[in-house]
């Protein structure tokens, strides 16, 4: 999707171990039009699939998967990271280690929000050794539902994530892929 690549390249920020900083338009502050464009991109890579819902991981994961599931129109699920007093026990839950904090932590999404039988596409922000996405489908299958696809909207192809679900079987559309970066050259490929 060349106007999320160019903005990338415009305005990523490569730090130490391997982390691709956006957060100035995808997950601090957010830049609907480009959510919007996201949105449609991901719309037309799946308008092939039967999808009931879209899911994702909170936080930045969801700007992406609400555009995605308003082009859909169809509601959108996120996992919580945290639990809340409200959210009850009847729950799906699974570990997510996440590259970026280097901890391993437990997503839940009540068991009333994934039904068996649906199909979901599953959505992340970032695809690295492919963890989030991995504990999402996780999830969805503890549920009984399908799993139509993996949308993420940027794919560090030099990390293990998208090989791993590609083995699987799961269909994986990038929207776009890092091949390399050099935070001493601050570049990326």
């Amino acid at each position: 999707m060349k106007t999320l690549k160019e903005r990338i390249l415009k305005d990523g920020k490569v730090l130490d171990g391997n982390i691709l900083k956006v957060d100035s338009f995808i997950n601090h502050q957010v830049d609907y039009k480009l959510m919007d464009d996201i949105g449609d991109e991901i719309y037309r890579r799946f308008v092939d699939c039967k999808v009931d819902k879209v899911l994702t991981i909170e936080t930045s994961g969801i700007p992406a998967a609400y555009s995605v599931a308003r082009k859909f129109d169809v509601p959108f699920v996120f996992a919580k990271k945290k639990l809340s007093g409200n959210i009850g026990d009847d729950l799906f839950s699974t570990e997510v280690f996440s590259y970026t904090k280097s901890c391993l932590y437990k997503v839940v999404v009540s068991k009333k929000y994934l039904t068996q039988g649906e199909n979901i596409l599953v959505v992340d922000d970032f695809l690295a050794n492919g963890q989030a996405a991995l504990g999402m489908i996780d999830l969805v299958e503890q549920s009984g539902a399908n799993v139509v696809g993996v949308a993420a909207l940027i794919e560090k192809a030099f990390q293990d994530g998208g090989n791993i679900l590609r083995e699987k079987g799961y269909r994986l559309e990038a929207l776009a892929s890092i091949e390399k970066m050099d935070v001493e050259g601050i570049k990326i490929k």
